[in-house]
C-alpha cells in the first residue's frame, strides 16, 4: 500500500493517540524518520491493557507496525516493554522471526517509563530537546493499541471500541473491550461492581488520570477506570485546590529540592527544577522570568507531588497553574535548549513501580485484570464529538436516522486538526447536540 493511501485510511478510520493523549494518528505519520518506538511500557499503575494486546493480538500489531513504519519511511521499530510483562515478551518473541526490522527493548519497571521522552531515550539513547516531541530525535512514538487501530484502519474497520482496564475497589478486576460512548458506570457494574457506598473515578492511572463523573463515557482516549474511596490519598491530592496549594508551597516548602532530583524530565537534562519554581511563584507568575516560563518543560508525572515531597506540597499542581496562566497571556514556549547528556545520577533516581504503589497505598488493588472474552452489548451510546486534541468532529447524521456499525456519523473539520467518529452500535440517532451524538440500538 501506498504511504498516502495508509495515512488516509488512519485519517478515515478515525484513529488517535489511544494511550490517553488523543493526538490524530494520520498527522503522526505524516513525516519521516529513521526510528520507529513502540511505547508498550504501560508505566501506570493498575492499567494492564498494552500487554495483554501484545499477548493475545501479537501478530495484528506486528502487522500494524510494519504498516506504520512503511509510513514514516523508517529503517527500524523498537517496541519498548518492561522485562516483568514475560508473556507479552514470550508471544512477540515466537512471531518475529518473520519481522527483521522489529526489536525488543527491555525496560526496568520503574515509572514515567511510558514518558515519550523518557522511553525515546531508554530506547534509542537520543534526548528529546527541551519542549520538543519525539520528531526533533528522528523517531515517533505509537502506542501499542493505537498501532492495532492502524492495523485495523487498513483493513476498512474504523475504531468503534476501546480496550479498558477496570481496576480498584471492584469486585472482578478486568480488561474489557467495549463500544466507544459506553457508560462508564457500566462497565463497573460489569467487573462485579464496589462495596464502597461513595467512591470516585479516575479515567486513566492514579498518578496522572482525571477525576471523571459517575455519568462520564468511554472514548477514544479512555485506558483505565478506577473506582478509589473518596477520602483515599489520590484523590486528595487531585482536588487540591490550587490557591490553597500555592499558600502551602509559600508557607511550607523548605527548599530540600528534592522535586528537582527526582523530576524526569531535570534528570534528561532539561532546565526545569520545580523547587526554584515554589519559590519563584511566590513573587507572582510573569512571562519574564525563565525560572517560572520552566514550567512549561513540566510532563505533569506526578513524581514530585505523589512520591518525592516529603511535605506533602504540589509542584504538579503549581506548574499546572503557571502552564494554564502562562497559556493564557499568549505566551509561547522559548526554552528548547537541546541537552547534551542526561544526569549522572538518572539511573539512581529512577521511582520503582513497587515503591511507587507502597507509597499511592494502592497495593490491595495491584492484581490482574485480565482481559475478558465478554461480550457487552449497550442499549445506548453517547459519543463525544470531542474526543482528542484538535477541534470537534462535525455531525453528519441528524436525530431518527438508522446508523450501521461502523459508519461515518462525524468528520473533520476541513482544513483543522481533528478526527472522524463512527456509530459504535447499529441503531438509530436519538439526539445531536454541539458535543456529543447519542444512539440507541435497534
Amino acid at each position: 500500500m501506498e504511504i498516502k493511501n495508509i495515512a488516509d485510511s488512519v485519517r478515515n478510520g478515525g484513529v488517535v493517540g489511544a494511550g490517553g493523549a488523543g493526538f490524530p494518528t494520520h498527522v503522526k505519520l505524516n513525516c519521516k524518520v529513521d526510528t520507529l518506538v513502540i511505547n508498550a511500557a504501560e508505566c501506570e499503575p493498575l492499567i494492564m491493557v498494552d500487554q495483554q494486546l501484545l499477548e493475545n493480538r501479537t501478530k495484528d500489531i506486528l502487522a500494524g507496525v510494519e504498516v506504520a513504519l512503511k509510513a514514516v519511511s523508517a529503517r527500524k521499530a523498537i517496541i519498548g516493554i518492561k522485562s516483568k510483562h514475560k508473556k507479552a515478551i514470550k508471544a512477540l518473541k515466537s512471531s518475529l522471526a518473520d519481522f527483521s526490522n522489529i526489536t525488543i527493548h527491555e525496560l526496568g519497571d520503574f515509572y514515567p517509563a511510558g514518558d515519550e521522552q523518557v522511553l525515546v531515550f531508554e530506547t534509542t539513547g537520543r534526548i528529546v530537546p527541551e519542549g520538543g516531541i519525539p520528531l526533533a530525535a528522528g523517531v515517533v512514538v505509537i502506542n501499542v493499541e493505537t498501532i492495532l487501530n492502524i492495523y485495523n484502519s487498513i483493513l476498512g474497520i474504523p475504531v468503534t471500541e476501546k480496550y479498558v482496564t477496570v481496576a480498584g475497589e471492584v469486585k472482578n478486576p478486568m480488561t474489557v473491550k467495549v463500544p466507544i460512548g459506553s457508560k462508564v458506570i457500566d462497565l463497573i457494574r460489569l467487573a462485579g461492581g464496589t462495596k464502597l457506598k461513595d467512591y470516585v473515578l479516575l479515567d486513566g492511572g492514579p498518578m496522572m488520570g482525571k477525576i471523571i463523573g459517575l455519568d462520564s463515557v468511554v472514548t477514544k482516549v479512555t485506558k483505565g477506570i478506577i473506582v478509589l474511596p473518596p477520602d483515599h490519598r489520590i484523590i486528595i491530592a487531585k482536588t487540591l485546590n490550587i490557591s490553597h496549594a500555592i499558600k502551602r508551597s509559600m508557607s511550607a516548602c523548605c527548599q530540600c529540592r528534592i522535586c528537582t532530583d527526582m523530576c524526569p524530565r531535570f534528570l534528561l537534562g532539561h532546565g526545569i527544577r520545580p523547587h526554584m519554581i515554589m519559590r519563584a511563584v511566590a513573587y507572582g507568575i510573569t512571562s519574564d522570568n525563565s525560572t517560572i516560563t520552566s514550567a512549561m518543560l513540566c510532563s505533569e508525572c506526578g513524581v514530585c507531588d505523589m512520591f518525592a515531597c516529603p511535605m506533602g506540597l504540589s509542584p504538579r499542581q503549581i506548574n499546572m497553574a503557571i502552564k494554564k496562566q502562562l497559556a493564557a497571556g499568549g505566551y509561547k514556549n522559548t526554552h528548547k535548549n537541546k541537552p547534551k547528556e542526561v544526569s549522572g545520577f538518572r539511573d539512581y533516581r529512577k521511582v520503582p513501580v513497587k515503591k511507587l504503589i507502597d507509597r499511592l497505598d494502592i497495593k490491595k488493588w495491584d492484581k490482574p485484570a485480565l482481559l475478558t472474552g465478554a461480550d457487552y452489548h449497550p442499549d445506548e451510546v453517547d459519543i463525544c464529538l470531542s474526543q482528542h486534541i484538535g477541534k470537534p468532529s462535525v455531525p453528519i447524521v441528524v436525530p431518527g436516522e438508522s446508523v450501521e456499525k461502523g459508519q461515518l456519523i462525524a468528520k473533520i473539520q476541513e482544513g483543522l486538526l481533528g478526527c472522524n467518529m463512527h456509530a459504535s452500535i447499529k441503531g438509530t440517532v436519538k439526539s445531536v447536540d454541539k458535543d456529543s451524538i447519542v444512539i440507541t440500538r435497534r
